[in-house]
């Protein structure tokens, strides 16, 4: 069995991952999430991607095992920046942006934001205020009602400096997988493909952007095989 820390991406918390905690905990693993200080409630002082790093590193060392470390969406750039971390004995990307070196957010997206992504005047971005286009973007496959009621008022802000912020990108020292999304509307199937071609194990999911959502069970069956 292994210790699985699981890293959310932009605009949530670590609440994103509850359901996949608990498949992964009824297989034996050891299951753990995080908050990211780039995403919260408020604009002021939320972090950029070396605060998110600094804080996946703090709980990697709370940790008294080796971690197979596993990143959604923006989260990848912070899974890219622990590529070299001794505890770390695979990544796991899922539908995750995987960044060269150099390269930011806003780079992998084209150099502007995607409709489904609204700026703000106080330093930070959010998820447009049109419900059904984040849904599009982010999770089509799960129930509307429950994403209304649910889910979509629980997206938070996210700082412009972690988008804008470049990846250091070092020399990887574990092997890394990739977890396709093949429904995907916000990171496109081509694109991971494309990133997953750096990975030694790919597994495909007929899911959204957020499988984590729509697919708990079979995510977290996704995760085991990687470990």
């Amino acid at each position: 069995m292994s210790t699985v820390l699981l890293v959310h991406g932009a605009f949530c918390r670590g609440w994103v991952w509850e359901d996949t905690v608990t498949a992964l905990r009824k297989a034996g693993h050891r299951a753990h999430t995080l908050d990211l200080p780039s995403s919260g409630a408020a604009a002021e002082g939320l972090g950029d991607l070396q605060a998110d790093a600094d804080a996946v590193r703090q709980a990697l060392a709370g940790i008294d095992d080796d971690v197979v470390l596993v990143a959604h969406s923006g989260g990848g750039m912070v899974l890219t920046e622990l590529a070299d971390h001794p505890r770390v004995s695979r990544s796991v990307y899922v539908a995750a942006l995987w960044p060269q070196k150099g390269q930011s957010v806003g780079d992998l997206l084209g150099g502007e934001l995607p409709g489904w992504i609204a700026m703000r005047e106080d330093g930070a971005v959010q998820v447009a205020g049109d419900p059904d286009v984040v849904r599009d973007a982010l999770c089509l496959d799960v129930d509307q009602d429950r994403f209304l009621t649910d889910l979509y008022p629980r997206y938070v802000l996210t700082s412009l400096s972690s988008i804008g912020a470049p990846s250091t990108a070092p020399s990887p020292s574990h092997p890394s997988s990739y977890v396709i999304c093949e429904q995907d509307h916000a990171v496109p199937p081509e694109a991971q493909e494309a990133m997953a071609g750096a990975a030694d194990h790919v597994h495909r999911l007929p899911s959204s952007h957020s499988p984590m959502l729509s697919m708990p069970q079979r995510l977290a069956e996704a995760i085991a095989a990687a470990a």
